[in-house]
């Protein structure tokens, strides 16, 4: 299901995976300098959580969009989208 974002909500999606390319860039420049490896670890811990962050963030949108969209939907729509929500969660977890 498409999901059309406030400007706000977005912006601040944009803003934190921008912040997220450029900590993958440091640990590419970490890499190409022969950094320490365990400075590099701490980098790729660090983006990790942060994607793991933005992910979370998106993913309860997205479950706060498909609840508030069931009551308006008929029970074959509500259905789907529940069974979409589920692989997602499914998928997210595993």
């Amino acid at each position: 299901m498409k999901r059309i974002r406030p400007g706000l909500e977005k912006r601040a999606f944009v803003v934190r995976l921008r912040r997220i390319k450029g900590q993958i860039e440091g640990i590419e420049k970490m890499i190409d300098a022969d950094a320490d490896c365990s400075d590099v670890l701490m980098q790729v811990v660090s983006a990790r959580r942060a994607l793991k962050s933005f992910s979370e963030e998106v993913l309860e949108s997205h479950m706060q969009t498909c609840i508030e969209n069931a009551a308006g939907q008929s029970e074959s729509e509500g259905r789907e989208n529940v069974r979409s929500l589920l692989t997602v969660l499914q998928r997210y977890v595993a």
